[in-house]
């Protein structure tokens, strides 16, 4: 049997990133992938739906008319759009297999990289089974990383074909824009497809909000702010509307939708995408012969140090990614697969931490996050203050035509004036997200970072007022403009 120093099963962000910092240590690594290369971040997730994002904004500003210019003769080919795509998930998956080969036992003789395409399955804490089209083969190893990522959830009593009811596996089994499509949830996947379609111009979208609000884990007011930019874009949103049946004709899907004030819906579709979360992929692998099971929800519980709970006497077997319960996002995939490797090799200085993990959503415009809202905050009984800040004054998003958007920040209301979180949508948002993620990992005060000024023009300096505002220092002053400038403060009752 060949042996290997780690074995990973799983190639997403997870799994990849702790075969690579697994060679940074030179250590032999094994790569075993069932499906795709690269996992839900390459592939039918992370990095196609956001190809799919930038190519349908690229079309919405070239089809907009507000600029004093006019693009004509604008077409758009799904077909070509899906092509793209596949494109873009192909140069990343050649990227991952480029380094694998450069890193192949052949080649390297201080730590290597060995790929196997099949299922893995535990024998035991020692051994796993690999299953192919060609058989079997078992391979040993001293450490495992189980990195194996998560799939969409099914709707009970909904079959996903995966033609004209799908799910996000299925986008690319599209062959053209459906004229009328329906979305079954509104969390960030749902309303991203939801943005996706609506930028297009060729299909009707309505989107199922079972609950009253998009996005309805964030604060009321961001999920107020996606809302009326989706019905802005022309979206159909269904708010507090249940699915109770879809059923199949030959040229339409007949959809039954029932409120909560006790009216139902009857709408025709073409194609009915089902968005409602994601499951972790920890069956069949085996986890009784290691002692394992996973929770009531399928996920698997593990320490700080990513070291699977209740390992027993050989502790070798590590978690990380999706299957582990954190949040669901590539950073936190890949923080726990480089984690998983440090852990192994004894090089852990600092505990891992989740609480300021950036979070992006890509609407119209894009929507960033890091750190508390106010609703987890009063859920606490933190006391805070927040400031927020519009776009429209902005003078870099005036001279951009594209001032839709906003800058909102989460301060301690306890005379530390810590930085507790930020809320900001707008061009760039994504890139700017990350510098305040640092200041809550700093634990800056407010005073401190006031010191830092910031460029003009550039879209940053709404985050610059934004903190002035909280010390009543903005050039712009609330008085002046009441429905752009906001501050207040919130304290648990006594």
């Amino acid at each position: 049997m060949v042996h290997f120093d780690l074995l990973v099963i799983g190639s997403g962000p997870a799994g990849y990133t702790a075969a690579i910092r697994a060679l940074d240590f030179n250590k032999n690594v094994c790569i075993i992938e069932n499906k795709q290369l690269g996992g839900a971040g390459v592939m039918n997730g992370a990095l196609t739906s956001k190809t799919m994002w930038e190519l349908s904004q690229d079309y919405s500003i070239a089809a907009s008319v507000d600029r004093g210019f006019r693009a004509s003769g604008l077409i758009v080919d799904y077909k070509k759009v899906r092509k793209s795509i596949i494109k873009a998930a192909k140069t990343k998956q050649l990227q991952m297999l480029s380094q694998i080969e450069t890193y192949s036992p052949s080649k390297s003789k201080k730590g290597s990289l060995t790929l196997k395409l099949g299922h893995a399955r535990f024998i035991n804490k020692l051994q796993v089974e690999i299953s192919t089209s060609e058989g079997k083969e078992t391979i040993t190893a001293d450490d495992f990383v189980i990195a194996t990522g998560s799939r969409p959830r099914d709707y009970p009593g909904i079959e996903v074909d995966q033609e004209r009811i799908i799910n996000s596996d299925g986008i690319l089994n599209l062959t053209e824009f459906p004229e009328r499509m329906i979305i079954i949830g509104s969390g960030i996947i749902g309303t991203e497809f939801a943005t996706i379609f609506s930028n297009f111009k060729q299909t009707e979208v309505h989107l199922l909000d079972r609950a009253h609000r998009v996005i309805p884990f964030e604060d009321n007011d961001v999920s107020d702010f996606v809302s009326k930019n989706l019905e802005k874009n022309g979206v159909i949103i269904h708010h507090t509307a249940n699915l109770r049946t879809i059923k199949k004709h030959d040229d339409y899907l007949e959809v039954v939708l029932d409120y909560e004030d006790g009216h139902s819906m009857v709408l025709e579709v073409d194609v009915a995408l089902i968005s409602i979360g994601r499951v972790p992929n920890t069956e069949s692998l085996g986890l009784e012969n290691i002692g394992i099971a996973a929770d009531d929800r399928g996920f698997l519980k593990i320490k700080p140090n990513c070291l699977l709970d209740d390992c027993g006497e050989i502790s070798n077997i590590y978690a990380a990614g999706d299957i582990t319960g954190y949040a669901q996002l590539v950073n936190v995939a890949e923080l726990q697969g480089r984690y998983a490797t440090k852990t192994v090799v004894k090089k852990t200085r600092y505990p891992l931490g989740y609480t300021n993990m950036s979070t992006l959503m890509f609407f119209k415009p894009e929507v960033a996050a890091v750190g508390a809202n106010e609703k987890s905050l009063q859920k606490k009984g933190i006391a805070y203050k927040a400031a927020y800040y519009s776009n429209q004054l902005v003078s870099r998003a005036i001279a951009m035509r594209n001032t839709n958007g906003f800058v909102k920040i989460i301060i301690s209301a306890d005379g530390k004036e810590k930085i507790l979180g930020m809320r900001a949508a707008g061009p760039q948002a994504s890139a700017f997200i990350v510098s305040i993620a640092h200041l809550i990992d700093l634990g800056d005060s407010l005073n401190e970072v006031m010191r830092v000024v910031h460029p003009h023009p550039s879209v940053t300096e709404a985050v610059q007022e934004c903190l002035r505002i909280l010390k009543n220092k903005s050039i712009f002053k609330p008085k002046a403009f009441p429905d752009l400038i906001k501050v207040w403060e919130w304290k648990p009752a006594k």
